[in-house]
């Protein structure tokens, strides 16, 4: 912005105008009608128009012809977003949508509604073959994969069902008090009467049925290894707590405005979870899988990659609160030590409540950039890693390599990262030995991933 000089200063010569940019014009709402190339990372598919436009389209599967109509983009953007709004030559893999919200402009929790579940897994699995290729410069074969996205136990279920699986659920309110979820991209929030991949426990808790006055979110949780429920409320700048009355007893925490931080209002702070034959106490809405599977199918594949033996030591990186650093502690036994180190202050004294039993277990809190250098550690015979979805990072990834450990493993919930990660861990001097694929979260694009690395053989 420019300034008026002030009175005893001299002006200087008056500057030549710079010419505002000119405008670029919208295309949302324009449509199109194209034929659907691949999938693409992120829930869409690309395609192009008759002038080049890059498309990534919505509500679509690779092959089909459609209308596509334009959600985000001007005439000077690299690439448009759009959503199919007519199919006028379906995919032999397409069905009718289960879910009432599912579609152009209503609910964006759901990605593939519109997707047979094999092809859904299908579609899983050429998008992690991509981000291996494009990120990480390897084949399937290369990274040790078969090219198969797994179903977790159960999911197989009949048509026109989908898996009940999500036993946490964020809730957002619009103005009216209404519960629902965020529309695709957007903070407009779809009401709904129920959501279709919820778990049965927080769909008995009736979330949906109540007005929730001065909210801004309400998450519920069901644990699936117990009966333990609980609602995590966020009011509105200023808004006070509503009586929470529920379908089921239910424990009630509150985000506090100030700090963003979760602070018990009524009820258990935490909730209990069962896996590996161990109870997991999981407080203030702390992490843990989603999917009532999940912790069993990602333990069993990741001591299957391992092979702990007695008496060997371990790394747990961002451990939460503890599950692979107990599951390894009870493998390596008394002989054997673990160490976890988890950012999140709550998780990491959930996880020393947790293990508590091990002795020879120990919790660090704090970011593993950090940690993991000042406990001066400079070898270990495992390693698990299960980073936030941007990944580890070439950073960790190159400590990491340095300490000799003979097995590797990283869980991940995003192919792009975890390719990125691969990259650095080859340039560091490790391979993949084995990946495995899961579909922990059905019905949209998110996917997990258990790749074991081990150390390049140097030749001679």
């Amino acid at each position: 912005m420019q300034t008026e000089p002030q009175p005893s200063e001299q002006a200087p010569a008056p500057e030549r105008a710079t010419a505002p940019a000119p405008e670029r014009a919208s295309l949302v709402g324009e449509e199109y009608e194209v034929e659907v190339g691949p999938v693409a990372h992120g829930g869409h598919c690309i395609a192009r128009t008759d002038e080049g436009r890059v498309l990534f389209v919505r509500h679509t599967l690779p092959g089909e012809k459609i209308i596509a109509r334009v959600t985000d983009g001007d005439e000077g953007s690299r690439y448009l977003r759009a959503d199919a709004v007519e199919i006028l030559d379906a995919s032999k893999d397409r069905v009718e949508a289960p879910c009432p919200y599912a579609g152009p402009g209503m609910c964006g929790g759901c990605d593939w509604q519109h997707a047979k579940p094999g092809a859904q897994r299908r579609l899983k699995g050429e998008v992690i073959t991509e981000q291996l290729q494009r990120l990480a410069g390897l084949t399937p074969e290369e990274a040790g994969w078969d090219g198969t996205v797994m179903p977790a136990p159960g999911d197989k279920v009949p048509a026109g069902e989908v898996p009940q699986w999500r036993t946490r659920v964020q809730y957002a309110v619009d103005a009216d008090g209404r519960a629902g979820l965020r529309k695709h991209r957007s903070h407009e929030v779809q009401p709904v009467d129920h959501c279709m991949i919820a778990s049965a426990g927080v769909s008995e808790l009736g979330v949906e049925k109540r007005e929730w006055p001065q909210m801004a979110s309400v998450e519920a949780i069901a644990a699936s290894g117990s009966g333990d429920r609980q609602v995590i409320l966020a009011p509105v700048k200023g808004g006070r707590l509503p009586l929470v009355e529920l379908d089921k007893p239910v424990s009630v925490l509150r985000v506090e405005e100030h700090d963003g931080g979760v602070h018990r209002v009524h009820g258990r702070a935490f909730v209990r979870e069962r896996a590996d034959d161990r109870t997991w106490r999981i407080g203030m809405g702390g992490f843990w899988q989603v999917h009532p599977k999940a912790p069993e199918v990602l333990v069993e594949a990741v001591m299957q990659g391992l092979m702990p033996r007695k008496g060997e030591t371990a790394l747990d990186l961002y451990c939460g609160v503890g599950l692979f650093a107990g599951a390894i502690a009870q493998r390596v036994g008394e002989t054997g030590a673990v160490l976890g180190i988890e950012s999140g202050r709550r998780a990491a004294e959930d996880a020393q409540y947790n293990l508590q039993d091990l002795p020879r277990v120990r919790i660090e809190h704090g970011k593993v950039d950090t940690v993991l250098p000042r406990t001066q550690i400079t070898e270990t015979d495992l390693i698990v890693l299960d980073p936030p979805r941007a990944g580890a990072g070439k950073q960790v990834v190159n400590h990491l390599a340095g300490l000799g450990a003979r097995r590797i493993a990283y869980v991940a919930c995003d192919p792009a990262a975890l390719a990125r990660d691969l990259a650095y861990f080859h340039e560091a001097g490790y391979k993949p030995r084995t990946l495995r694929a899961f579909d922990l979260f059905p019905m949209t694009h998110h996917v997990e991933c258990v790749a074991i690395l081990e150390p390049v053989k140097k030749d001679g």
